[in-house]
């Protein structure tokens, strides 16, 4: 079936496959680019798209053909695709751009292009042995070869399924259940050898020999062996051994692997090299006008196959025909997380352990769960899980994230719900869930609305079922569970950990690409100053953003480009617009600004006198050394700020919170420095700082640490010589202590590296990304690089700081200065007849 769309003026863009990692690709573009380009699309099979993984359940009966269709025919006419189904490209002119391709008849059908993406995805490999032409021998790989197999279960009794991997085991299980007699042949000695130890994978053959499968291991292939009968080329009959043997088979199904299909872009004279080489932006080396995404691409030596990779190819690809020119593909890592025949599998890094590395087993062979760890200089560096994987999330995150277990050695067997939050319910096998079971506590979804949206929606990943249900978009607890649930409802394996991590959903960029973006000056010379610029350039997927993205934003806007970009109060969250903390019963708290900690008599009369004066309930001293109003009115806001005379506390901001300090050298025996004068002036210096987190820091006068300093974003300690500075700390859920920086004389300089550190998180920390977590992502020999080992560069952060404060108005007093919607306090002060 062709679906023809006539011809326009627009550009003209040819691809050729119609699988899942190309038909992925065009639903971007389309969604970014809707019209931009006359589509054309050659697809060898005479099918629309469909979901390849979802075979093996049509070959056990589970579901129908029509079921797997992700793209129907229809979808291509509503879009104004042109498709040419069961054509296959002979020939393209790169000279002149036109593609030329035949059908089973024999027909010619061309089409020019101005861009052409190659999706020819893979080829199974056929063992080169005698026999491997006979009628009856096939491999598995696409619909064609499904409905062989159905076809012959119902004449035939004897199949052999040569291959021990995944796609093998589905075949021989889909046989069984169709009434087979079906042996397996696999030359290496363990079921799944690349993703399964021996001791997972001999349980994994004990399970499904009890389910009727017969396997014959280290067996290695010598000839297949026909009959006359069936044709001129005779049927298979028997499949022969090296040793002679021989066992009978009227149907032998290849599934020892696949190669990237490569033999038209080696036609064409593209670089090829384990796969068609493309570049970052997905384009080939060769040609900058063809693009290649699937199986089929090979990007920096490493051709994927599973389908999460190639559907962030995908996306890359879909930025660049649209003419965005922003993504990049920089790799994906992967895990193995399978289900094989309803068996839960997982393995990730160096799941075979070896020399200098420690295990730690546990095997639970009637049970049918066996788990083995392991470690590597106090790091988890693999994982091999049987029967129980609702853990492999979390263990890939350990394993991705290259964290020290060494806190958590003694329970990191037993799993995330034993680590002291409230964790998953255990769960290992998500078919066996009732529709009605909770998965997600935090959101209230249910095991049947995921099922649901996946199958409706046509969800492959993780990340794309948290945006259509929010089940595990809150404490992640659920992650392993849904991942489960995703493998059951969609049929395979789709995991893998895209090296960018998205800002939200209403884009795929990263929060370093639109920072960057928002850096980089535009082609006029001109710069990104609004959010309006920021997602029309970059091609936001919801021309409006959200709650996630518009705060991030407005704070790349107003620190990359300080006095240029307009602060939008409106991106903000609303204790920022109010300029205090919202409590839960609707009532305000407001701490003003004690300089280190430090007040006066006049100062505590005022907030005295405001207390009752305003009737404030509440009065309490916080843990930053500073006091707190409880159960402030809103309409009385501006008046208490009005009496109590003191700076803004920013206590509900994004920015400097407070600055603890203890009396040092002034007052205590053992001060060796003046804390209390070092934290007031750190405090002066940066009290108006806004940033991606709120910061905290601390002076301490001595080693003897009262102020805590060791637990704070910036800690400055006394020493006999000066001053010890310490960063990165988190007194927060989990308290991380502060690394060690360097040493300094003077108080001079506690402010240039304070400063000049602080700048650097300003203007390279993700939004919401605390300091502790910016060190550890971007890694502390690269913060001591800059601020430490760069002096010049250090004072040019200190400047760029110094020049983003002066004159940042107080949002307490300057309303005009700092945008503050005074009509939020005096509509409510009227209301209620307060004096402002």
């Amino acid at each position: 079936m062709d679906t023809t769309v006539h011809a326009s003026n627009k550009q003209k863009l040819v691809m050729v496959g119609n699988g899942m990692a190309g038909v992925r690709t065009l639903e971007e573009l389309l969604r970014l680019a809707p019209d931009l380009y006359d589509i054309t699309v050659f697809g060898a099979e005479p099918h629309p798209n469909y979901n390849r993984i979802l075979l093996s359940p049509v070959l056990a009966g589970e579901q129908t053909l029509d079921e797997i269709v992700l793209n129907p025919y229809s979808w291509y006419e509503e879009n104004g695709i042109t498709l040419h189904v069961g054509h296959t490209v002979t020939e393209v002119d790169r000279v002149n751009r036109v593609v030329r391709a035949k059908n089973v008849d024999g027909n010619m059908t061309e089409a020019s292009y101005d861009r052409l993406l190659l999706c020819t995805g893979s080829t199974p490999f056929i063992l080169p042995v005698p026999g491997k032409d006979l009628e009856g021998v096939i491999a598995y790989r696409d619909i064609a070869d499904t409905n062989a197999m159905i076809e012959a279960a119902t004449q035939y009794k004897h199949a052999v399924v040569i291959g021990g991997g995944l796609l093998g085991l589905e075949a021989a299980n889909g046989l069984m259940l169709r009434g087979m007699s079906v042996t397996v042949v696999h030359v290496m000695p363990t079921l799944m050898e690349r993703q399964l130890d021996s001791v997972a994978g001999d349980l994994l053959r004990k399970s499904l020999e009890e389910r009727g499968l017969t396997f014959l291991m280290g067996a290695q292939t010598q000839a297949l062996v026909g009959s006359a009968e069936g044709g001129k080329s005779g049927r298979v009959k028997a499949i022969q051994f090296k040793d002679g043997t021989e066992v009978p088979a009227d149907l032998v199904v290849m599934a020892v692997g696949i190669r990237p299909n490569t033999a038209l872009a080696q036609s064409i004279r593209l670089h090829v090299d384990k796969g068609i080489v493309v570049t970052d932006t997905m384009q080939t080396v060769t040609d900058a006008r063809i693009y290649s995404v699937g199986e089929c691409a090979a990007h920096r030596g490493i051709a994927y196959g599973l389908v999460a990779p190639l559907f962030e190819q995908g996306k890359v690809a879909a930025n660049h025909l649209a003419q965005y020119g922003i993504g990049r593909y920089q790799g994906s890592l992967t895990s193995t997380k399978l289900k094989v025949t309803g068996i839960d599998l997982f393995s990730a890094g160096n799941f075979m352990g070896g020399e200098n590395t420690e295990e730690i087993v546990m095997s639970d062979p009637f049970g049918g769960v066996y788990k083995k760890l392991v470690i590597q200089d106090e790091k988890l560096v693999g994982a091999c899980l049987y029967g129980d994987t609702v853990d492999g999330s979390w263990y890939f995150k350990l394993l991705r994230d290259g964290r020290s277990i060494a806190d958590i050695r003694d329970k990191l067997m037993f799993g995330e719900s034993n680590m002291g939050d409230v964790g998953h319910e255990g769960h290992s096998k998500a078919a066996s869930m009732p529709d009605e079971a909770e998965v997600c506590g935090c959101n209230g979804v249910k095991k049947g609305a995921i099922c649901k949206a996946i199958k409706d929606k046509g969800l492959f990943t993780i990340e794309e079922v948290r945006k259509h249900t929010k089940a595990s978009a809150s404490c992640g607890s659920c992650t392993g569970l849904v991942e489960q649930i995703l493998m059951f409802a969609a049929g395979g394996d789709y995991s893998a950990t895209p090296k960018t991590k998205a800002m939200c959903g209403c884009t795929d960029l990263g929060h370093a690409a639109v920072r960057e973006a928002i850096r980089t000056p535009l082609p006029d010379g001109g710069k990104l100053l609004t959010i309006a610029n920021v997602y029309q350039h970059l091609g936001w997927k919801t021309p409006n953003g959200c709650a996630s993205c518009r705060p991030a934003i407005n704070y790349y806007l107003i620190s990359t480009w300080p006095k240029e970009a307009v602060d939008d109060p409106q991106s903000r969250f609303i204790n920022e617009r109010s300029h205090a903390n919202i409590q839960k019963d609707g009532t305000y708290s407001v701490i003003p600004r004690m300089w280190g900690g430090e007040t006066t008599a006049d100062e505590l009369r005022r907030i005295a006198n405001a207390v009752d004066k305003y009737k404030i309930p509440t009065v309490k001293v916080t843990g930053g050394q500073r006091i707190d109003l409880l159960g402030v009115k809103k309409e009385d806001l501006k008046a208490v700020w009005q009496d109590i005379g003191m700076p803004s506390g920013h206590a509900y901001a994004k920015a400097l919170r407070t600055v603890k300090t203890c009396v040092g050298s002034e007052w205590c025996r053992m001060g060796t420095q003046d804390s209390t004068q070092m934290g007031k002036d750190l405090e002066r210096a940066m009290w108006r700082m806004y940033a991606p987190h709120k910061v905290k820091f601390a002076v301490s006068g001595c080693p003897r640490n009262c102020a805590e300093a060791g637990i704070k974003d910036v800690g400055i300690i006394g020493v006999d010589s000066g001053w010890e500075m310490y960063v990165a700390g988190n007194g927060g859920i989990k308290t991380e202590v502060a690394h060690f920086f360097t040493k300094l004389k003077t108080a001079e300089e506690v402010l240039e590296y304070t400063g000049a550190f602080c700048e650097l998180y300003r203007q390279e920390g993700w939004y919401l990304e605390r300091t502790v977590h910016y060190v550890n992502r971007v890694g502390l020999d690269y913060v001591k690089k800059r601020v430490l080992d760069d002096s010049e560069g250090r004072k040019a952060l200190w400047e760029q700081l110094q020049f983003a404060l002066d004159g940042e108005p107080d949002p307490w007093f300057d309303f005009k200065e700092a945008q503050v919607d005074v009509r939020q306090f005096d509509a409510l002060a009227a209301t209620s007849g307060a004096t402002v």
